[in-house]
């Protein structure tokens, strides 16, 4: 295997992916293949949630079956990368267990010095990423963890006071001032491949079905839901002929008006990047419908550094005080 372009290279390194899956623009496989001298893949069905899923009897989900239809697309897409660079065996490992575990005990067997994942700032994930972190400590495994699923997060932008934002109007502000071709530059893949690794015979298994798990099939397939990555781009291109009339048809439910890519940011088959630069370029020459749109981006990011700085939003108001409001129930 080839040389990373690094000036500090481990050996074997493992990539978690989460709620980010595919493979281009992906902040955590960018550094991995820059980085370690043979890269493996992992995604791990979390039974901390599935198992929650199913004691509710929401064995029928179709989030899950989104997903495990879009690993199968990383997995060909991982597969192929690597055939561009001469390099066969490559496969996406996938478990179904407690991430708690399973990534120590891969990265383990793997021989991994460091395991990379995106952020997630979830106050669910980040208690997972603590446990998976002592553990893979007492390996003397390191977990390095990177911005990838907003283009701006957490403390990125602050107020003059030096406090997170906690108004939508004047973060808006300050994220556009903010934005420029360095927060919009993808993060590239292809020409790093070469480090991808095949994964061992022992390590290997079939994707885990839905039956395995214990869910059942949804109709997914019958409400015509793009999955994947190649989902998600032909949503976007088929929006792109739409984008200028958005900010009006948006509007009616009746109108094909929205993106419909919501479900494709929230399992990130898709890039945000590339999402905010479309919108942005589109936006530069004038269309309103994309402005709006970019808009609708930018709430999103909101959100998420609302979540990241006042994680008590999950359960319970922003204003504290609100939640002693008692409601009136009945007729």
């Amino acid at each position: 295997m080839s040389t990373p372009t690094t000036n500090n290279p481990v050996d074997r390194a493992l990539v978690w992916f989460r709620r980010d899956l595919r493979h281009e623009d992906h902040a955590a496989l960018h550094a991995a293949l820059r980085t370690a001298r043979a890269v493996w893949c992992v995604f791990v069905f979390e039974r901390a949630i599935l198992d929650a899923l199913k004691a509710r009897g929401l064995t029928a989900d179709r989030r899950v079956e989104f997903i495990r239809e879009s690993l199968l697309q990383l997995d060909q897409s991982l597969a192929a990368l690597a055939l561009t660079h001469g390099i066969a065996g490559v496969t996406l490992i996938v478990r179904y267990g407690f991430a708690a575990t399973e990534i120590p005990h891969l990265a383990t067997a793997l021989r991994a010095q460091v395991v990379f994942a995106n952020h997630d700032d979830d106050p669910a994930a980040l208690a997972r990423d603590a446990h998976v972190r002592r553990a893979l400590a007492a390996a003397n495994i390191e977990l390095r963890t990177f911005k990838d699923h907003v283009i701006f997060e957490r403390r990125d932008l602050l107020t003059a006071a030096g406090q997170p934002y906690s108004v939508f109007t004047p973060y808006q502000r300050a994220w556009l001032k903010l934005l420029g071709d360095a927060a919009l530059q993808p993060h590239a893949i292809a020409p790093h491949a070469m480090t991808l690794a095949p994964v061992p015979e022992a390590l290997n298994a079939e994707l885990p079905t839905l039956a395995n798990m214990g869910f059942e099939t949804t109709n997914l397939r019958a409400l015509k839901v793009a999955t994947g990555r190649t989902g998600g781009l032909r949503l976007l291109d088929d929006f792109l002929t739409r984008i200028d009339r958005y900010d009006q048809a948006r509007d009616f439910p009746a109108v094909k008006g929205p993106s419909y890519l919501g479900v494709h940011l929230r399992f990130g088959t898709v890039s945000v990047r590339q999402l905010a630069a479309t919108a942005m370029q589109r936006s530069a020459q004038g269309s309103a419908g994309a402005a709006a749109w970019l808009s609708e981006l930018v709430w999103r990011e909101f959100y998420a550094q609302i979540l990241a700085n006042f994680p008590h939003v999950v359960d319970g108001a922003f204003k504290p005080e609100y939640d002693a409001i008692r409601w009136e129930h009945g007729k």
